[in-house]
């Protein structure tokens, strides 16, 4: 998939996330891609009336989804533009928090590839039929739609882990090469080892992973209701042919939705789920990610939440209690003797903001190498500095033009001579120095060698959290997308002689041509002389036939080779009978 300039007409994709963004390329679909979209759509849109959200088959329609081809994204937006949401198309599996920083703008993140014919049932991949006619129909629904856009304001900013990519990257090959027709059982076997170690390899969960599981049980996995007869929200199961039958029976454990519950509960991309959480109506889940975001560094700060942001190797921002916001790859910490934080240091590229609005002069290029700054009260000053007044600062030395010395109660000392006092909002937030040197205990911080040191005002760290916070100034967002991308398809002669097939039947079922027995026998004659085993093929021609008098004979023929396939291969006998029970057979 190529990376594209997204339209803008309709949908404005913050700077940070272009890069996830992929061309749709609507005319790769085949004829076969087609069918599979309208047989999972045909059964959902029969059973899911009966089994989903009260929201699910208006918003079908609202959201621009046909049952009977795939959806084109431009036309989907057209759709979702009336509620104020938007789509975009991106390249299977990307970071679960920018997954949620799409969401947080109101945009759904559609991953374009469609799953494979033998995949109809189920794919661990994310796909079109998934991302699509899972998710959208739902944020019809005003109130889950709000959900939607709070999780991801929140899980935007969930710190991660270096382990919490690798498993990620991981997941992502795996359901890349279960997806591939060309991958042999060894590849896969080679995959789910890779991912199982991955996974062993993650010794604590982060809050981007307890975002995840969250998002897993409701989201995507999600009923609603009351246990005893719950309905179908999650994308996971209401685009799924088999699980959205199989979630409602009873060996499926139904359980009341609790945040802590979900947040405890890990998953398996690659089987069905043997329980699932069941909440009142979706102002429960708001109220809970809510609740769950206080515990975050986001609002915690402090210490331990500068330790968490250490621990993932992406860009994060610590905000000074002066309002400073300091966005960069945090790569050191000195603590003192009680082991708190005394000095932060970011590596690479880092960036200054208040309010989340870049300081002018204090991006990425003046920071290209880095950005460090002590924390904490000067020694004896019971007035933090960030509010000293004019005054005080006079009273202190601290006057441009003037050398100074600051010693901070942790015994940290910056020495140099003032050059400017920066304030936003009535608090200090910097203040630079030339002829600089910060030490503290026997170490060397900064060197006087090294330029003007630009020293952040703020006796504490009141919040961390993912990313930058001018995202649109830092242009970057937390994480990249993945290196690994799944192979382009090839067809041989044969393949692309069945899809000739499936769209000649596609066109007489829509009557772009008559229908006619004699080219209807030589279809079957050759898919009995060529493709024995294709079973959809089949159901779209008995349908075709079951509408014409006079072919009771081709009728008996295909559903008499349809009762051999479906015998045949226990994988697709329930796929068969479905699409027999659709037709009234």
């Amino acid at each position: 998939m190529s990376r594209v300039e997204p339209d803008f007409s309709l949908v404005q994709v913050p700077i940070h996330l272009k890069e996830f963004v992929v061309e749709q390329d609507y005319e790769q679909y085949t004829p076969i891609d087609h069918a599979v979209w309208r047989y999972v759509m045909r059964q959902n849109h029969h059973y899911l009336g009966q089994t989903a959200h009260s929201a699910y088959l208006e918003g079908l329609r609202l959201s621009g989804i046909s049952v009977e081809r795939i959806p084109n994204i431009r036309e989907m937006n057209e759709c979702l533009a009336k509620i104020g949401w938007g789509a975009v198309t991106i390249d299977g599996f990307i970071p679960a928090v920018a997954f949620f920083d799409f969401q947080a703008h109101r945009i759904l993140p559609i991953a374009c590839d469609i799953r494979q014919y033998d995949h109809i049932a189920y794919t661990p991949a994310p796909d079109i039929i998934h991302e699509a006619a899972g998710h959208a129909p739902i944020i019809l629904d005003k109130t889950y739609r709000s959900y939607l856009k709070i999780f991801g304001e929140i899980g935007s900013r969930a710190l991660s882990s270096k382990e919490d990519y690798e498993l990620y990257e991981a997941i992502r090959y795996l359901s890349i090469v279960k997806e591939d027709p060309e991958s042999t059982e060894e590849v896969i076997r080679q995959a789910e080892e890779e991912l199982e170690r991955k996974a062993k390899a993650v010794q604590n969960v982060s809050e981007a992973n307890e975002l995840a599981r969250l998002y897993w049980w409701t989201v995507e996995y999600g009923l609603i209701g009351d246990c005893e007869n719950p309905r179908i929200y999650g994308a996971g199961l209401l685009s799924s042919v088999g699980e959205s039958i199989s979630c409602l029976q009873d060996d499926v454990k139904k359980i009341p939705f609790s945040l802590q519950a979900c947040i405890e509960t890990d998953y398996d991309i690659t089987k069905p789920q043997p329980q699932l959480f069941v909440c009142r109506d979706f102002q429960e889940l708001i109220d809970a990610i809510l609740e769950y975001s206080k515990r975050m560094a986001l609002n915690v700060g402090g210490t331990e939440s500068l330790i968490k942001a250490r621990n993932m190797p992406q860009t994060t921002t610590a905000v000074y209690s002066s309002g400073l916001q300091v966005s960069g790859i945090l790569a050191e910490l000195e603590f003192d003797s009680q082991g708190e934080a005394v000095y932060l240091k970011t590596t690479g590229p880092s960036a200054l903001a208040v309010g989340n609005k870049e300081l002018p002069g204090h991006g990425k290029q003046y920071h290209a190498e880095g950005f460090g700054s002590p924390i904490g009260r000067l020694a004896g000053e019971s007035t933090p500095l960030e509010c000293f007044t004019d005054e005080q600062l006079q009273e202190k030395g601290i006057v441009p033009g003037k050398r100074s010395i600051l010693s901070f109660e942790s015994g940290l000392q910056v020495a140099g001579v003032v050059r400017y006092i920066l304030r936003e909002g009535g608090r200090l937030v910097l203040i630079g120095f030339d002829e600089c040197t910060v030490t503290y205990q026997d170490k060397t911080l900064f060197q006087a060698e090294w330029g003007t040191f630009d020293m952040a005002v703020g006796e504490r760290i009141v919040s961390v959290f993912a990313g930058a916070a001018d995202r649109e100034a830092f242009a970057t967002g937390t994480h990249k997308p993945s290196v690994i991308s799944a192979r382009q398809s090839s067809y041989s002669p044969e393949q692309i002689r069945l899809h000739q097939l499936y769209q000649q039947v596609r066109n007489i079922r829509e009557k772009q041509q008559a229908f006619d027995r004699d080219t209807l026998l030589t279809i079957l004659d050759e898919l009995d002389a060529d493709y024995p085993e294709d079973w959809l093929i089949r159901l779209e021609l008995l349908e075709i036939l079951y509408r014409q008098a006079g072919t009771e004979h081709e009728q008996s023929r295909l559903h008499s080779v349809l009762e051999k396939l479906k015998d045949a291969n226990p994988d697709q006998k329930q796929l068969i009978m479905n699409g027999l029970q659709l037709l009234g057979l």
